[in-house]
């Protein structure tokens, strides 16, 4: 423990000696993003634009966020180089991993901290930032999926586990360990941008997660032709990016159990996946505050990958695997070994009545044809929704807060009419049993709450400026695709269903921001457990209770 209190004491001593404001504020910062958010909520005219299905936002003020009104949108100076606020998070979760969207952070038992300075620059159309991670975590063991089962249902978990890359629990490589984090190099003409990046990119509106791209993993390697700011194309705005990345497995094989590994898990190839991606959303000119947004990424082993313009851009083909008027297959998908994911979403806010919906709809697996895709649009999908409401009070600048969310990805129950062979788990979202999962170093790079799970999220919270006392409900339906196809049929098997309850207290000191938030977990049958396996560790056999909690320090100097 010792390494610990002094890895935090010298993260307070830079917090206490360093940083600035950023001009790009990374994709899930705490505090300072959702700020951003409510602002536009709120009214303000210089972020009305912004559909906030692209991050990071970028170009804003050199100021601190003191008011509501301190972090918005300006032109840069031509010259400019300064330091970037400080970030220091750490987690403890007591006794199993619980949580998702920290950065380059794995799922883990015990400490983990995160620390994350930086610099920022420009010269004339040249742009940098440099902002590294630094992770170091206790990484314990614990009770992870048992070996009491019988082998119909191990190989069922393992072919899940086999489909994607979502280790149990981390090898000893990243206990401490040091990233690129938040950087990137660019060049920008006007609202056009194109650099190279290791920065997490967000695509899509939703607030605590998103189907294709979050901050739940360590950023990728990638390229890529973005726009800015919100681009005037005359029947309304535009925001968009187009991405290739390095992808990389975590070459961790899935369980604790070494003894299981080896009678069930495949390897690696220990090739990388080739990702390339397109986001575009539009505002139309005569629907402010309305915003539809498109999103498409195609994955692939580098061995595979087509030396073509056609095999370096996939995402440019058509959606059907038959060819319009012809009886022929447009790419033979199945034999290249390529993975894709599509999306669309939908966003509307009205700043006088302080409120957005939203909602995200994701489909991976190409149709036959068109046919078949509006006959059956709920293969191999998943979806969100969420809202946010402000309720104003009396007091200047203080409010009341409510927002929520749900996202799905359980299958839908036609896969087990209409694709009885796939009952072997082949369409999960973020699976595929050629390119493994849409995950980058072990962790999915979209939504962050396991395969085949589900989440119903609520939070209501008092706001003043930056500060926010809070409390945060959560239920997470764990593996359902897993548990449905395996245990649905064992009367003494129920799905395991975690209900937390949080507080989240956010304050300003100046200079200075805290953002916090400790929640209490009942894992109802963790692990698919009963009485009948009744442990030490589970003495009645069907919840746990886990403690978790994340705090963050963020530190800038006066302008």
């Amino acid at each position: 423990m010792t390494d610990y209190f002094f890895a935090s004491s010298c993260a307070l001593a830079l917090l206490l000696s360093t940083a600035a404001f950023s001009q790009t504020v990374p994709a899930g910062f705490p505090v300072l993003e959702e700020s951003l958010r409510r602002q536009q909520l709120l009214g303000v005219e210089e972020l009305k634009d912004f559909s906030f299905g692209l991050r990071p936002i970028v170009k804003l003020k050199q100021n601190r966020f003191t008011s509501l009104d301190d972090t918005l949108p300006i032109k840069e100076k031509k010259v400019h180089l300064e330091l970037l606020p400080v970030l220091s998070t750490t987690v403890y979760n007591s006794n199993r991993p619980y949580g998702w969207g920290n950065f380059s952070m794995m799922n883990s038992v015990g400490i983990q901290s995160l620390l994350s300075p930086g610099v920022y620059g420009n010269l004339l159309f040249l742009k940098f930032q440099f902002r590294p991670e630094y992770i170091a975590s206790q990484n314990k063991r614990y009770q992870g999926f048992k070996d009491s089962f019988d082998d119909q249902i191990i190989n069922n978990r393992f072919r899940l586990w086999n489909f994607g890359d979502s280790p149990e629990r981390f090898s000893k490589d990243y206990n401490s360990f040091a990233w690129w984090g938040q950087s990137y190099i660019s060049l920008n003409a006007g609202p056009i941008e194109l650099g190279a990046s290791t920065q997490n990119i967000w695509w899509g509106p939703g607030q605590f997660n998103a189907l294709i791209f979050s901050n739940n993993a360590r950023g990728m390697k990638h390229l890529y032709l973005r726009t800015s700011r919100p681009a005037n194309i005359f029947i309304g705005k535009l925001e968009s990016e187009i991405i290739v990345g390095r992808a990389e497995d975590s070459g961790i094989l899935p369980s604790q159990n070494q003894f299981l590994n080896q009678a069930y898990a495949r390897p690696f190839s220990g090739d990388w996946r080739y990702v390339s991606g397109i986001n575009i959303l539009f505002q139309p000119v005569f629907l402010p505050g309305f915003f539809l947004g498109f999103s498409r990424t195609f994955q692939q082993y580098n061995d595979m990958v087509e030396k073509s313009f056609r095999g370096r851009f996939p995402i440019f083909e058509s959606f059907q695997k038959k060819k319009l008027f012809t009886n022929e297959n447009s790419v033979e998908y199945d034999g290249n070994e390529q993975d894709q994911q599509a999306a669309l979403s939908i966003r509307y806010f009205n700043s006088k009545a302080n409120v957005e919906l939203y909602a995200e709809y994701g489909r991976r697996d190409h149709s036959y044809d068109w046919r078949e895709f509006i006959l059956n649009p709920e293969h191999a999908r998943a979806y969100l929704f969420g809202f946010s409401k402000f309720i104003k009070t009396s007091k200047e600048n203080v409010f009341y807060q409510v927002r929520g969310e749900i996202v799905h990805q359980q299958e839908s129950i036609n896969r087990y009419i209409r694709y009885e062979f796939l009952n072997s788990f082949n369409a999960s979202w973020h699976t595929h049993y050629q390119v493994r999962g849409f995950s980058n170093e072990g962790q999915s790079m979209g939504v962050g709450i396991g395969v085949g799970g589900n989440v119903q999220m609520l939070e209501f919270s008092r706001i003043y400026k930056l500060n926010k006392v809070g409390l945060l409900i959560q239920r997470l339906e764990n593996q359902q695709d897993f548990y449905y196809g395996s245990l649905a049929g064992n009367a003494d098997k129920k799905p395991w269903v975690d209900f937390s309850a949080g507080l989240l207290w956010d304050h300003q000191w100046d200079r200075f921001i805290v953002s916090s938030k400790a929640q209490v977990i009942q894992g109802n049958n963790y692990q698919w457990e009963n009485s009948s396996g009744s442990t030490a560790d589970f003495p009645q056999g069907k919840k746990l209770w886990t403690f978790s909690s994340t705090l963050s320090l963020i530190y800038q100097l006066h302008p």
